[in-house]
């Protein structure tokens, strides 16, 4: 006879209220199993309907973490054509504005023959239409371009490794990160990856380009200037706010937009459904049909999501900041008008009714018996919105609003550099840690005060 079943045949010599503790541990135990059971279910119908299997198979996570890669470092192109004349171009990120006129050291040019260090004991020979490849801990790879296509040649006894993709049309290899080899009819490219951004204070043609921060500290405050008509300083800063490759400019006047945006639109919800969540109070507006009428308007605007207000506004007045801005206060007076109308059902009627007590007008009557109990909420809620607005600005504005959403999506459409991307990722992460920081103590000074306020009057 198994445990359970003597425990059950055992209740039957049990006390009345025995018999309800062990009925209770019953339920309570087929309830647990159940919602263990309709979560199981729910996973697995997630797992097939949504094609999680599917979707881990095409993964690519090489992929992702060469973007990682290229969000944190810079590469440097050295690039031979094979089509006209047998040219050697040396360059960051293959940019023709960042072009060496004497190529690194790691970079040795000696007649035909042109000899790329990548480092780790990786070298690569390029002469006339041969690349040799030289591995430590494989052997030399030989890679030829022949008028039938590209040849390549293993070491012998050496089976092609996974880094390495040969075909007759085109050989690409990536022994790590950090070294990329390609070759094709028109040309031969190494790339080499070095740490950091470059160029990101000084453009490459720059005069400061290479200049160490002391050495920039120096010149800012020397009377020596590098342009007569220029002082050091403003050059220093036209130099970095004019940077052609990271447009420091350009980004700060789109965080700019994205930002008043946000504060415009959030603003004018609150203004905005302050007054509508009085029509929607019980204890201020006694009408019913007004009230419903209040309550459906707000459920109207909060119910129709931030994006498709953008996208309707983009469509009726075209792009820019301004739809954005509409978009959020469309929504947000449907969530502040019903977070407000709700804080003002629970305001303390005493303070109001003491106020009346003293002849006070209506105007008199909400300034010092309804504000300072819900201003708490109002600044509360208005600046929580604020914070999360200024993310939702950045998709907005991504759709076409403008800001520093939509130069985001041309960096990533374009995919010229992932660290650009970084770059404004990072800003409007800052960005929002800053609106935090600030509205957090802004939040707690206003409502400690305004609760001291009200414990002095009472």
């Amino acid at each position: 006879m198994s445990i359970t079943s003597m425990a059950l045949n055992h209740t039957a010599f049990l006390t009345p209220n025995s018999r309800t503790v062990f009925s209770a541990i019953r339920r309570n135990s087929i309830i647990t199993l159940a919602g263990v059971t309709a979560g199981v279910i729910y996973l697995c119908y997630i797992f097939f309907s949504f094609d999680v299997g599917g979707l881990i198979s095409k993964a690519r996570p090489g992929r992702a973490l060469l973007l990682a890669t290229d969000a944190v470092a810079h590469k440097v192109h050295v690039t031979r054509n094979l089509r006209g004349t047998s040219s050697l171009t040396v360059a960051v990120e293959g940019e023709r504005t960042a072009t060496y006129d004497t190529p690194p050291a790691w970079v040795k040019q000696s007649g035909d023959l042109v000899r790329v260090d990548l480092g780790k004991g990786m070298t690569v020979e390029m002469q006339e239409t041969v690349l040799t490849l030289t591995i430590p801990d494989y052997g030399r790879i030989r890679v030829e371009v022949t008028g039938s296509g590209i040849e390549t040649d293993l070491p012998e006894g050496k089976t092609p490794p996974d880094w390495l993709r040969a075909t007759s049309a085109k050989f690409d290899a990536r022994p790590s990160l950090g070294q990329r080899i390609q070759v094709s009819r028109a040309r031969m490219e190494v790339h080499r990856y070095f740490g950091g951004w470059e160029n990101f204070f000084f453009p490459f043609r720059s005069e400061l380009a290479g200049s160490s921060f002391p050495e920039i500290i120096r010149l800012a405050f020397s009377s020596d200037r590098r342009q007569p008509e220029t002082p050091n300083w403003k050059l220093i800063f036209n130099t970095f706010w004019n940077n052609p490759d990271w447009q420091h400019g350009n980004v700060f006047i789109a965080l700019l937009e994205t930002f008043l945006m946000a504060v415009l639109g959030t603003l004018t919800a609150a203004l905005a459904g302050l007054p509508l969540a009085i029509l929607a109070a019980s204890n201020f507006t006694p009408s019913q049909v007004l009230r419903f009428a209040v309550r459906r308007v707000f459920d109207f605007l909060r119910g129709i999501d931030m994006l498709i207000w953008s996208l309707i506004f983009i469509r009726a007045f075209g792009l820019g900041p301004l739809t954005g801005a509409l978009a959020i206060a469309f929504t947000d007076t449907g969530s502040l008008g019903k977070l407000f109308s709700e804080a003002l059902e629970n305001v303390n009627k005493r303070q109001m009714e003491g106020v009346s007590a003293t002849g006070a007008n209506r105007w008199q009557f909400y300034r010092f018996g309804v504000i300072p109990q819900i201003i708490p909420v109002f600044v509360s809620q208005g600046l929580y919105y604020l914070e999360s607005n200024i993310r939702s600005a950045t998709i907005i504005g991504a759709l076409g609003a403008g800001g520093i959403g939509l130069m985001l999506v041309e960096t990533m459409n374009t995919q010229r550099d992932w660290e650009n991307t970084a770059y404004l990722i990072l800003l409007t992460v800052g960005l929002v840690i800053i609106m935090d920081t600030l509205s957090g103590k802004l939040r707690k000074r206003l409502i400690h005060g305004v609760a001291q306020k009200n414990s002095i009057n009472q």
